[in-house]
This record gives C-alpha cells, structure tokens and sequence, in this order.
C-alpha cells in the first residue's frame, strides 16, 4: 500500500434531501453552477485536487494544509454571495471539515482514518462553517487571519478516540480604539442568562429581567467593561462551554445562575468564573421573598465588584434606591415589557407600551419605563408600523424627554432619546444625547452604534470607523443587521462598494425577511454595474415589503443632498423596476 501526508477536506451540502423535494430541477442545476464556478476553481487555485464527487458532497486533497484551510474559508464566503437572493430553507449551504493525516492511496481514491475523521468533522460544522482537527488548528495558527473557537474532544461515530475540534471563526481584529479608550486594559465581564427553574415557561420574563439588571447595574461602574445584553443573551438555551463563550464575548469573567419562582418566594443562584482558568471564584445561593431582590441584586452586583475591581470607590456604583422606591409591581410590568421590547415586532411593541403604561400607573417617576415606551414607538416607525408618522415622532420625543427629566443619569434614558431625535430629523440634539449615553455607560454598546450612524448621517468622518469597531464588539446581537445595514450605506457613501456588499449581503443572510436591507444592497449592486442582482434585492424587497421601494426613491437619509442622490442614482440602476 502506498500513503502519504496530505490535508483532506470533505464538504456536504447541508439539507440536500430537503432541497432535492421541494426543487428538484433546481437544485440540481444551483449545485452543479456552484461546484463548476465556485468550488472546484477555489480547490484549483489553492493546489487542491477533487479527490471524488459523493452525491451531495466531495471530497478534495491540498499538499499545504494552510492553502485547504484558506480555501475553505474563500469557498464558504463565495458560497454565501451567490446564494444570497434565496432565503435560507432554499439556500445551498455547504458544512465543511478538514483534517491533516496519513492516506491510503488506492488509483485516483484515498482511504484510511484521516479521511474518515474529516467526514466527521464536516458534521460537527455549522450549515455555511468550517471545523477543523487539533493538528490543522495548530499547524495554521498564527499564518491566516482568521479565529478558532475550541468545541474540546467530541466523540464521533467510528472513530474509536474523541475527536479535538475547532471550530474557525471570522478574521480576528485588533480592539477598536474608540471603544478600548474608555476602557483600557480592564478584564471585561459577560453576564450570562439566568435559567428559568420555575417549571413555567410565563416566568422566562422574570429570569432574564434579573440576569438584565445585573449587566445594568455592572455597567454603572465604569471601570470595567460589561459585555453588552443582546452579546451575552446570544447563548441562551445553549449548552455552554465557559472558555468557548468567554473567548468568543472577549471577556475574562462570566456570570451564570438559575432562579426558582414560586409564588413570592425566591431561591436564586450566581456564580462567578474566572474564563481563564475555568475556576469558580464565587457561589452564592440566595433564599428570600420577592420584596427583597433588589438586595439580591445589590448584593449579587457588590461581590462582582470586589473581585473584578477592588479599588472601585462605591461612590460609582449609581443610586438606585429612587428608582426602586416604586411598587413592585411596576417593576414586574417593566421586566414584562421590556422583554416584549426585544421581540422587535409592532404587536410586541404594542404589548410593551401597554406594559410600561401599566408600570408608570403605578410609579409615575419610573424614568426606564418612559424611555421603553419611546424605544417601542421609535421601532414601529424603523418597521413602518406607525399609525400616524408625526404622531408617533412627537410621543417618542415625550416619553424619552420625560426619562431623561425623571433620571439625569440613565444612560438608557439618553440613548432613547438620541433615537427620538434622529427620527424627528434633530441631528445635533441626537448627537449630543447618543455622547452623554456613552459617557453615562460606556459598556452600551447601542448607544455606540447610534452615536456612530448620527456621525455618518451628518457627514462626520468619525461616524463609519466608529461603527465598523463597535461592530468587532458586538459579534452576537441579533440585531446585528440593522447595524451591518447601516454600515453598509456608510460605505456606500464613500464610494467603497465592493466593503459595503460584504457588509450588506451578512446583513442580509442574518435576516433575510428584513427588506430594508435588501433596498441598500440593490443601491450598492446598482453603482457596482451588477444591474440583474441588482434588480433580483429589488423584487425580494417588494416582495417582503411592497410599494417601499417607491416610498424610498427619494430617500434623504443624509444631511448632504448629494450623498441623498447617489443613493437614488444607484437604485435607478437597477434598471426600469424602479420608476
């Protein structure tokens, strides 16, 4: 038997029987365009050889395992471009996985364990990822730009020992200057979602509410950054490996417990590790009735900060007694809607505008449930669900106007109110409110991402570099592509197209029913010349939304008017669809 040393990477279409029964015709002829235009020239390019096709899958080998790695990471980011105009139960996703090993030349085939582990590994990807064995991790690091999360030794079928796999994640890239100036060299902390114990799906609110105003109340001390909630909230319902989690939020310290509500009676459970090591600093389970939980979280909040930062002055942390002098209740109704708030549909910002009412009926000083009555208008009008637009604009300006009267120094207060703003077209107001957002908390994460789309609409330079950085901070937002959308347009509007449909298409991948996005990339597409893509983001946004495109062909996002015209001129190019 002949062997040798070769990288094998063995890839699989992701649902392929799904695919083949709702579009048979047409999946066949979208896998054999991207096999021939997409992934055996990227092979090719890199050295590789197609070892052999296997109905849904191939399998190749690379003499370099540094150029199978590079080439899975290109193959897989082409694959998304070109499939980005179908949504995702359509989409040809590709799982890969490569492995370095010893082969059994058999003809033109290869056989043996180091094959078998890379079709192993290709299943433990992610639908459009890439997972690699402990030796190609080792043997690339520190020669591409690009991360890997550890998944640790799985135990896979056939394989007689566990398995190491890494999972590769995005380029890596320095800490963004805007951000890490605020807060230098202080180990971040990452509060994860407290578990429901309680046995009743309803309580969910009340768990996440707690594990909320932990990160709310962490984030007053300014010395040290808090891992903003919708990054942290990403991993809730999954199963957690501390030093996978740590790594991929850049925190040193993470924050997990549970909380069991029955009645008024309380037990709730925290702990505190140290991601480095994987030790548990602190344990502390709590027994109480439900009028004592603002000491918990006092209490909880205090033993954080003496570890993390012991020369902290309690002068920092804010004053929350006025705002939990108020009724229990109200603060119940507050957690109900906010929860509601981040649903992020117009019924849901419905049910949490009544909430919040309710809550302000009870304690007519509670400054956070004003401030989430604006947030809930402000999104019916980004999701044109307003009833009435000037309405909307002037209770939105109200309610943010009265949070800010009621506490000076909520940061969450200020940031609603920079969006009130903005949507009443009051752009050094929006300005100055998003800046005393982030001096009040600098671990707010959206108030940075406001603050840098009000730069850029003004025509401020600082306003793209501000969000493409505070974007490398924010990995997991679920709301992550309204942000990539807008960091798109700011590319767009510095003529740097081929940046902004990278940007735009992600946007586009992680929410493929929102059609904003597909109105800016049509934009984009259109100064590109790529007039049949171009037209193919018209019809899918018409499709979601129809009659928006009309409604944006004079759009005048930016203060500058030409800026405002060559967003139009590249949506005329896409051709007679727009009038």
């Amino acid at each position: 038997m002949k062997r040798r040393l070769v990288a094998i990477l063995a890839a699989d279409i992701v649902g392929y029987s799904r695919l083949m029964s709702a579009d048979e015709g047409g999946t066949i002829s979208r896998q054999k365009a991207c096999l021939e235009a997409i992934i055996e020239p990227t092979i090719a390019t890199h050295g590789g050889r197609v070892v052999k096709r296997m109905g849904d899958g191939l399998l190749a080998e690379f003499e370099s395992v540094v150029e199978a790695v590079q080439c899975a990471v290109e193959m897989q980011k082409a694959l998304a471009e070109s499939e980005v105009a179908f949504p995702d139960d359509r989409s040809i996703r590709y799982r890969v996985g490569i492995n370095l090993g010893d082969v059994v030349i058999d003809g033109e085939d290869i056989l043996g364990d180091g094959v078998n582990v890379a079709a192993r590994l290709e299943g433990l990807a992610e639908p459009g990822g890439i997972c690699v064995s402990d030796i190609v991790c080792q043997s690339v690091r520190g020669k591409l730009d690009i991360a890997f999360d550890d998944l640790g030794e799985i135990a896979v079928k056939n394989i007689p020992r566990p398995v190491h796999a890494f999972r590769v994640g995005p380029p890596t890239t320095p800490t963004p200057a805007a951000v890490s100036d605020l807060l230098p060299g202080k180990p971040a902390v990452a509060v994860l979602p407290f578990e429901n114990l309680s046995g009743d799906p309803d309580q969910e609110y009340f768990s996440d509410g707690l594990s909320e105003d932990i990160i709310t109340l962490l984030s007053a001390w300014r010395s040290f950054p808090v891992v903003a909630r919708n990054s942290s909230f990403a991993f809730k319902k999954q199963a957690r490996d501390i030093r996978a989690v740590a790594r991929e939020l850049a925190a040193r310290y993470v924050i997990e417990g549970s909380v069991r509500k029955m009645g008024r009676h309380l037990r709730v459970t925290a702990q505190l590790i140290d991601a480095q090591s994987g030790h548990h600093i602190w344990a502390r389970k709590f027994d109480c009735v439900l009028d004592e939980i603002f000491e918990i979280q006092d209490e909880i909040t205090q033993q954080i900060v003496s570890t993390v930062e012991p020369q902290m002055a309690k002068a920092e942390l804010r004053k929350t007694e006025s705002r939990r002098a108020g009724s229990l209740t109200a603060w119940d109704l507050f957690l109900r809607g906010r929860a509601h708030l981040h649903l992020f549909t117009p019924v849901d910002n419905e049910h949490a505008r009544n909430l919040f009412d309710r809550a302000i009926a009870l304690d007519s000083q509670y400054a956070d449930a004003f401030a989430g009555i604006s947030l809930a208008y402000q999104r019916d009008m980004l999701l044109e669900a307003a009833a009435d637009r000037a309405e909307w604009e002037e209770k939105a300006l109200a309610a943010a106007r009265c949070a800010v009267t009621l506490d000076s120094e909520s940061s969450f207060a200020h940031y609603a109110l920079s969006g009130a703003h903005i949507w009443a077209n009051q752009h050094a107001a929006a300005i100055a409110e998003a800046r005393l957002a982030v001096q009040l908390n600098p671990s707010n994460i959206a108030a940075w991402l406001a603050l840098g789309n009000r730069l850029d609409i003004t025509g401020d330079p600082e306003g793209l570099p501000l969000l493409q950085k505070t974007l490398q901070r924010n990995p997991r937002d679920p709301y992550n592509y309204i942000y990539l959308g807008q960091l798109g347009r700011a590319y767009i509007n510095v003529r740097d197209y081929e940046k902004a449909l990278t940007h735009l298409r992600e946007a586009v991948r992680l929410a493929p029913d929102f059609a904003n996005n597909y109105h800016v990339l049509a934009i984009c597409l259109g100064h590109l010349g790529r007039v049949e893509e171009a037209r193919e983001a018209v019809r899918r946004c018409e499709a979601l939304r129809p009659g928006f495109i009309a409604k944006r062909s004079h759009w005048n996002i930016y203060l500058d008017p030409a800026a405002n015209l060559h967003l139009v001129e590249g949506l005329r190019k896409a051709g007679p669809l727009i009038g």
